[in-house]
C-alpha cells in the first residue's frame, strides 16, 4: 500500500490546489451567468474551446517529452533548456502565423474581425467598447503564448514533487484572474473582453514566478540531439492532442451551428443557436466536479507510473489503482448526478443570485451524461500507462483520431436532431470507445490485470442509481429525502467494495 499512499498523497496535494483553484475560478460561473446573457457566454465558451484546440499546436507534445526525458536528473537541465527554448521559438512562430491568417481564423471562433462589440448585456455594457473581434483574437493568442511558456516549468515542479510550490503558483494565478474579472466587470463595467484581459494578466504573472523558481534549470546546454528525441516522442501527441481537443470542444461549435429550424423545434423560437451554446457551455461547467477528479488523478498519475514502471509489481499496482479510481469517480458521479438541481440553486449572497442563473437551467438534464463521459476519460488515462511506458505513442494517435472521427461524424448527425443531448451522447460514445481501444492496446503491449467487468459494474450501478433518483416524483418519500437515502446506501456499498479490494491486496 506504500506506493498507493504515495500516489494518494500527490493526488491529494495536486487535488487540493486544483480543487481550490477551480473552485475559486468556478465562482466566476455564477458571475458570468448573471452579468452575461447566454449568447455572450456562448462566445466565451467558443473562445476557450479554441484555446483548448490551439494549445496542442503551441506545445506540440513537449510536456510528455519533458516528463519522459527530464526524469533522468543528470540530464534534466539540458532537457529543460532545450525544450523550453524550442517552445519559445515555436509558440512565437505560431503567433505570427495566426496573426497573418487572422481574417480566416477569427470567424471560426465567433470573433468576426470586421465587427465590434463585446456581446454582453445591461450590467456589462459600459466601459471599453472599442475592442473588436480582432482585439479579442490578439488576447487569445497572448494567452496561448504565455501558457506555452509555463508548461515545462510546471512539469518540472511535478517531476521533482514540489507539489506545494506547484499548488501555490496555481492558486496565485486563479486569484489574480478572478480578482481582475470582478473588478473589470463590476467596477469598470467592461464586457467579455475583461475575461481575456484578466487571463492574460494572470498568465503573465505566472510565467514570471515560474521563471524565478526554475531559473537554475536554464544553466543546462541546448542540445539538437535532445530536441530530436523530444520531438520524436512528443510529436505523436499533436494528432492525439488535436483529436482530444476535437472530442472536448467540437460539441460547442456544433451546437452553435445548429440551423434555426432545429433550435425552434427543440427549444422554441425565442432561442437562437448562440443562446443554446451559452446554456450548453454553462452545463459543461457543471461537469467540473468529475473533471476535477480526473485532473487531480492525471497530475499525479503520469509521474507516478513512470517512477513505478521498473518495479516487479507495477502491473498489479496499476490494476489496483484503476479500481480505486472508479470507486472515487462513482462517489462524484452519484453525488453530483443525484443533486444537480439542488446544487444549481445554491445562493450566492454577494451576487444576489444562484450558483447558475435560472436562464441556464433548461440544460441540466445533460449533466449526468457529461459526468459519465469524463469518467470514461479517466479510464483512458488509466489504460495509457502501459503505452506510455513502452513508448508506443504513435498508437495513441490512432486511437484519438478514431475518437475524433466518432466526434465529428456524431455531431454532424446527432446535433441537428437532438441538440445539446445529441452532443453529449456523442461525447460519451467517443470517450467510451477510446477507453476500450486503449484497453485492448495496453493489454497487448503491457498486460495488466485490470478487473474490467467489476469496474464496469460500478459504472452501470452508478448510472442506475442516478436514473432511479431522478425518477422520484410524488410518493411516500419526498424526492430529496429519497435521493439522500440512495446516496448513503451507495456510499456504504462502495466502501464495502474498497474494503474487499484492500483485503485482496493483502492476501496476495
Amino acid at each position: 500500500m506504500g506506493k498507493l499512499r504515495e500516489l494518494f498523497s500527490d493526488t491529494l496535494v495536486y487535488g487540493i490546489s486544483s480543487v481550490a483553484a477551480r473552485f475559486i475560478n468556478y465562482l466566476l460561473v455564477p458571475f458570468y451567468t448573471k452579468f452575461f446573457d447566454p449568447s455572450a457566454y456562448g462566445i466565451i465558451g467558443l473562445i476557450y474551446g479554441a484555446i483548448v484546440f490551439l494549445n496542442v499546436l503551441f506545445t506540440f507534445g513537449m510536456e510528455s517529452s519533458y516528463l519522459r526525458y527530464g526524469a533522468d536528473r543528470e540530464k534534466a537541465r539540458n532537457v529543460f533548456k532545450t525544450v523550453q527554448i524550442s517552445l519559445l521559438g515555436g509558440a512565437t512562430i505560431l503567433v505570427l502565423l495566426s496573426w497573418l491568417f487572422m481574417p480566416l481564423l477569427a470567424p471560426l471562433v465567433g470573433l468576426d474581425a470586421a465587427t465590434g462589440g463585446s456581446g454582453v448585456t445591461s450590467a456589462a455594457t459600459q466601459g471599453i467598447h472599442n475592442l473588436t473581434g480582432e482585439h479579442l483574437f490578439y488576447l487569445m493568442l497572448a494567452i496561448l503564448w504565455l501558457d506555452a511558456l509555463s508548461m515545462v516549468p510546471f512539469a518540472e515542479l511535478r517531476l521533482v514533487r514540489k507539489s506545494f510550490t506547484y499548488a501555490f503558483i496555481r492558486m496565485g494565478n486563479v486569484i489574480i484572474n478572478v480578482s481582475l474579472n470582478l473588478y473589470l466587470v463590476i467596477v469598470l463595467g467592461w464586457g467579455i473582453e475583461a475575461v481575456l484581459i484578466s487571463n492574460v494578466a494572470a498568465s503573465f504573472c505566472t510565467v514570471l514566478v515560474l521563471s524565478g523558481v526554475t531559473a537554475h534549470m536554464y544553466r543546462g546546454a541546448w542540445s539538437p540531439d535532445i530536441l530530436r528525441r523530444a520531438l520524436w516522442f512528443g510529436l505523436p501527441y499533436i494528432p492525439a492532442g488535436l483529436s482530444h481537443a476535437v472530442n472536448e470542444v467540437l460539441g460547442r461549435f456544433a451546437v452553435n451551428n445548429m440551423p434555426q429550424q432545429s433550435v425552434d423545434r427543440l427549444y422554441g423560437s425565442h432561442y437562437t443557436a448562440d443562446d443554446i451554446t451559452g446554456i450548453f457551455n454553462a452545463c459543461i461547467k457543471l461537469s467540473v466536479f468529475m473533471l476535477l477528479a480526473v485532473q487531480m488523478f492525471r497530475m499525479a498519475w503520469l509521474p507516478f507510473f513512470m517512477r513505478q514502471s521498473g518495479s516487479d509489481d507495477a502491473r498489479q499496482t496499476f490494476a489496483e489503482v484503476f479500481t480505486w479510481f472508479n470507486i472515487a469517480a462513482a462517489v462524484v458521479f452519484i453525488g453530483v448526478g443525484l443533486f444537480i438541481e439542488q446544487i444549481v440553486q445554491i445562493r450566492i449572497p454577494l451576487l444576489d443570485g444562484s450558483l447558475i442563473d435560472p436562464r441556464y437551467w433548461m440544460g441540466l438534464y445533460i449533466v449526468p451524461w457529461l459526468l459519465m463521459a469524463y469518467w470514461f476519460q479517466g479510464w483512458f488515462l488509466n489504460f495509457m500507462a502501459g503505452v506510455f511506458i513502452e513508448e508506443k505513442m504513435w498508437h495513441l494517435s490512432g486511437i484519438t483520431i478514431i475518437g475524433a472521427i466518432i466526434t465529428i461524424a456524431g455531431n454532424i448527425l446527432m446535433v441537428p436532431l437532438f441538440g445539446m443531448q445529441g452532443a453529449v451522447w456523442v461525447t460519451l460514445a467517443c470517450f467510451f470507445s477510446m477507453a476500450m481501444l486503449m484497453y485492448l492496446l495496453t493489454q497487448r503491449v503491457y498486460h495488466a490485470p485490470y478487473k474490467l467487468a467489476k469496474n464496469g459494474m460500478i459504472v452501470i450501478a452508478s448510472g442506475l442509481v442516478v436514473a432511479v433518483g431522478h425518477g422520484f416524483g410524488t410518493g411516500f418519500f419526498e424526492p430529496l429525502f429519497a435521493k439522500l437515502v440512495l446516496f448513503v446506501v451507495s456510499l456504504l456499498l462502495l466502501t464495502i467494495v474498497g474494503i474487499l479490494e484492500r483485503r485482496n491486496r493483502f492476501q496476495m
